[in-house]
This record gives structure tokens, sequence and C-alpha cells, in this order.
């Protein structure tokens, strides 16, 4: 109506709606296949780290502590910059998606890597003798009996690693990777709304991470072991 001037947030609308798409499709392409394949390699290679740390020889062991010790010890922001900036100075160049992949890759394998060998750890000495006694061999009882045990413990710190994981590759923005962030980031700089189109961005994450830990409450719900609390809450 005339002579009554339209709140701001009502002006904000049409800039909501009009970015939605084009933010949703960078995340579609770009957010979470990169939260995916950084994840199933990660996991991968955290397995890898924490079975050498458990098992292998001195000289192995001694790598991969170091490795863990790298990783964690210094922040994500400056492995991506080492990966993506640093590296063409030895003649290394990588584009952007590949170099935040290996960087997220490398920083996931590392905790991840922790959060099993805890997990290994936490079975009972008792359940390696009892599967060595019927002649079951180091890898039957990796397969059977103790990756299994370990499977139900590693479940939630596993999936907040994922979710944290789903927020981290905002990062990528750094190395120009076009993700969900970097794009709201392009908007903001044609349309000059940053509160919006960031409080947007954010709610998007916020959705993202809410679908995911709804799914993790029914993970372990799946998981949760014989006579634990989950089971006897339900």
């Amino acid at each position: 109506m005339k002579g009554f001037p339209l709140p701001d947030w009502l002006h904000w609308l049409p800039l909501m709606a009009e970015s939605l798409p084009t933010l949703l499709w960078a995340g579609l392409i770009f957010t979470i296949p990169l939260t995916l394949l950084s994840f199933a390699l990660g996991l991968l290679l955290g397995l890898v780290t924490a079975l050498v740390r458990l098992f292998a020889p001195a000289p192995f062991v001694a790598v991969a502590r170091f490795y863990v010790w790298v990783i964690r010890g210094t922040p994500l922001l400056v492995q991506l910059f080492v990966i993506f900036y640093g590296l063409p100075s030895m003649n290394i160049l990588l584009d952007a998606f590949p170099a935040a992949l290996i960087g997220f890759t490398l920083n996931i394998g590392a905790y991840t890597s922790e959060i099993i060998r805890a997990t290994i750890s936490s079975v009972p000495r008792g359940q390696w003798e009892a599967a060595y006694s019927i002649g079951m061999s180091w890898g039957q009882v990796m397969r059977r009996t103790i990756l299994p045990q370990a499977t139900r413990v590693a479940i939630p710190p596993l999936s907040n690693t994922f979710i944290s994981l789903v927020k981290d590759t905002s990062l990528a923005a750094a190395i120009t990777v076009p993700e969900l962030f970097q794009t709201a980031q392009r908007i903001v700089a044609t349309t000059y709304e940053p509160l919006i189109l960031y409080i947007e961005a954010a709610l998007i994450y916020l959705a993202m991470s809410s679908v995911l830990s709804a799914l993790q409450v029914r993970l372990e719900r799946r998981f949760a072991r014989y006579g634990g609390f989950l089971e006897a809450r339900a």
C-alpha cells in the first residue's frame, strides 16, 4: 500500500528466492561430492593408518604417527593452502577441486584413524583369543569379530566427523572451489547484500546438518549394542 513502506525483510525475499537455486546447485555438484569423496577416501586412509599403528613394524608405526601428528597439529585451511598454492613452486599443479579433495582426505584420514584405533583397542582381548582358539586367521578375526564390534562403537564419532566435514567444505572457497559458500560470496559481490545471502547459505548448511543428524540417530539405534542405553530407552 502506498504510504506504508515494506519491512526490510520483505525486500530480501525476492533475492533469497532468486539465489536459492544457484546455491543449491553449487551444493549439489560441488559441496556434496566433495564431502562424500573426501569422507570415503579419508575413512579408507584412516583404517589403513589405524591398522599400521596397531599392528605394523616400528618404522611404519613411526611414519603413521608422524602423519597423524602433522595433520592434527596444523589448521585445515593452512593444509589446503600448502597443497593448492604451495605445491606449484615444486612444479606440482593441481586444479582446485582435486587439491581440496586431497586436503580433506588427508585431514579426515588422520582424525578417523584415531577413532578407528581407539575402537579397535576397545574390543576385549578375550574376543581375539576366542577367535584364534577356533582356528581363525588374523584377517578372519579382524573381518568377522573385531571390526563388526568396533564399528558399533565408532558410529557416533565417525558420524560427527562426517557432519563436521559438510561444514568444513566451506573452506574450499579459499582455494577457488565454486562450492556453496563461494557461490554465496560471488552473489554478494554483485548484489552487495552480504547479511541475507550469508544467512541463506548458513541455513542451507544447517538444513543439511540437521538431516544428517537425524540419520545419525537412526544409525546409532540400528547399531546400538545389546543392552546399551539406546536399546534400554527404546
